[in-house]
């Protein structure tokens, strides 16, 4: 389908895209995990095997690449050869190949889903002999613990009542203290002393789950062994739910933010030089950072070195780092930032890069964050802080969100900014307007006396046109000679109508291209090529055209065009 819609759908870049990814590597992954399965499975003699359908596949991925290189660029698409011979590719190569395919793949299916079917049967007769073994077993362990209980039941019934009524209690959830005098100091005193570990045991995993109830994630609690599951499973609830409590924290931590900040960007949105301060101040204050500064990139600010963005506000920051208060397009981490379009954050900071200082001293900040102000890939400034401290993932995010909602902001201050300036210059031009309506009204008399005597010129002029061209052939060709309009005179001429001609190779209607050199050589804005141009009509007769060509400003496409004049003289010959 790809490779088809490559050849019929010129402008499907999608399409081309999703065939470039099979070729460039989709087809490699699938292949790799096809040889990781199949080193698992026996195939029998005269069963056919994935290594053959690898090799008509990539048979199949070299004609497709042949294809693909020969229409590549849009002007091969315009080539009728080579989009015939890609169509003709596809009918009596990747269609035929495919379908041999796909039914080479169906058998290696239907093999492998036989030797499924079998394995699965196998699995099951051993599963059913699995169970009546286990439930023989079962009636014999039956039968040896009621004899075995018959046997000791005189001996053991008091202790044993007394156990079942602790265990009784324990179940039922009431940590009861065993009285040791109940029971013997054999094996069933043991069990006792491992009753009262484990009713111990609960009394620990009891406080232990309160403390989780309270919130209080901190508390020390020690299983009762490597197999205890209920220990572990609270303790990995303990994790989990710590996990959640700190993403919870991070998570109203951030929407508090978006708020906060989305109520600074509606408060001061029609005053940008407080909405600036109002930004960089709580920014700061808001992620624990020491110092920060916000650059703004205004319009048409390109000086002779190049773009460069003003510093709109500060905080705590070293008024020396920015004497000039430009940062100019590339220079520095901030101009690289710009350029990137990416945030930049460095927890390595050089010493001479930038300090955070107070009225007792100095320090080289341990992280400094660099994001840019990115609306819809357009960077309308940077925000660059420094912080003693280093920023989790979670804040970096949060500075990125802000910086979207600050740049979409700024952009709707900068229209907002525009639009007034254009109302006081439309209101302005209104005014020069109405005085200028008066004079204009003057000399519409004066152009419409004009226009008449210009339309008079004018059908003079085509009148003329008309009785010179009525026996002259008439092309209009592109830059690559292409014929794109013609007039009647060509059907009389060459025996095809003008929408026949239109499309057509002008080299195609002469009978050598020899003299298509001479015209693009001499043919030219300034000069015209005149001579004689063997032709042939649709029936391949010779036709003498005296003719003459020379190019003209194509408006429609912004480029050159090429217009033929020419007379039939081959009677006259």
């Amino acid at each position: 389908m790809l490779i088809t819609n490559w050849v019929y759908l010129q402008t499907n870049e999608d399409d081309k895209a999703a065939l470039r990814a099979i070729h460039d590597h989709e087809y490699l992954e699938v292949k790799n995990r096809i040889l990781q399965y199949s080193s698992d499975i026996s195939y029998g003699e005269g069963v056919l095997k994935p290594d053959s359908a690898f090799i008509l596949f990539e048979e199949l991925l070299e004609i497709e690449q042949g294809i693909m290189t020969e229409l590549d660029a849009f002007e091969d698409y315009e080539d009728p050869i080579k989009k015939f011979m890609a169509e003709e590719a596809i009918e009596s190569e990747v269609l035929p190949r495919s379908a041999d395919l796909i039914v080479y793949l169906e058998t290696i299916n239907d093999y492998l889903n036989t030797q499924k079917a079998e394995t699965d049967a196998g699995l099951m007769a051993n599963f059913k002999q699995l169970i009546n073994t286990t439930s023989i077993l079962g009636v014999i362990l039956l039968i040896v613990g009621i004899i075995l209980a018959f046997s000791i039941s005189s001996t053991i019934t008091k202790p044993i009542n007394y156990l079942r009524a602790v265990i009784d209690r324990l179940g039922q959830g009431d940590l009861v203290k065993i009285d040791k005098s109940q029971v013997s100091n054999d094996e069933i005193g043991d069990m006792a002393n491992s009753l009262s570990s484990m009713a111990e045991g609960f009394g620990k995993i009891t406080v232990f789950a309160e403390n989780i109830g309270d919130g209080k994630y901190d508390s020390e609690f020690k299983p009762l062994s490597e197999s205890d599951m209920l220990g572990n499973a609270l303790l990995e609830m303990r994790s989990n739910l710590k996990k959640v409590a700190e993403e919870d924290k991070k998570r109203n931590w951030a929407t508090s933010g978006l708020a906060k900040f989305g109520d600074i960007l509606r408060s001061y949105n029609d005053n940008f030089e407080k909405l600036a301060d109002e930004i960089i101040s709580n920014l700061v204050k808001y992620i624990g950072a020491n110092q920060g500064a916000l650059f703004i990139i205004e319009a048409n600010n390109a000086a002779a070195d190049g773009e460069y963005m003003e510093l709109a506000a500060c905080y705590a920051w070293d008024k020396k780092k920015f004497l000039e208060k430009k940062i100019y397009k590339g220079e520095g981490l901030s101009g690289q930032a710009w350029i990137e379009g990416d945030v930049i954050y460095l927890t390595e900071v050089p010493n001479d890069y930038v300090s955070i200082t107070s009225g007792l001293g100095q320090a080289n900040p341990r992280s400094v964050l660099i994001v840019p102000l990115k609306l819809n890939d357009e960077i309308h400034g940077v925000i660059e802080m420094a912080s003693f401290k280093e920023y989790d993932e979670y804040e970096i995010e949060f500075v990125e969100r802000i910086a979207e909602n600050i740049a979409s902001t700024i952009s709707s201050v900068k229209v907002n900014e525009r639009t007034s300036k254009l109302l006081e210059e439309s209101t302005m031009m209104t005014e020069q307007m109405r005085a200028q309506e008066e004079e204009m009204r003057q000399n519409m008399e004066e152009l419409q006396a004009t226009q008449e005597k210009i339309q008079r010129d004018q059908l003079d002029r085509e009148s003329r046109e008309r009785i010179v061209l009525s026996d002259t052939v008439l092309f209009e060709l592109n830059k690559n000679f292409v014929v794109r309009t013609a007039n009647d005179v060509c059907k009389t001429v060459f025996k095809y109508s003008p929408s026949e001609l239109e499309g057509k190779l002008f080299k195609d209607l002469m009978v050598s291209s020899a003299d298509l050199s001479e015209i693009k050589e001499q043919a030219t804005t300034d000069t015209f090529w005149n001579g004689v141009l063997m032709m042939k009509d649709r029936s391949g007769n010779q036709i003498e055209l005296l003719a003459s060509a020379g190019q003209i400003q194509d408006s429609i496409n912004n480029d050159l065009m090429y217009v033929l004049y020419g007379k039939n003289i081959s009677k006259l010959s």
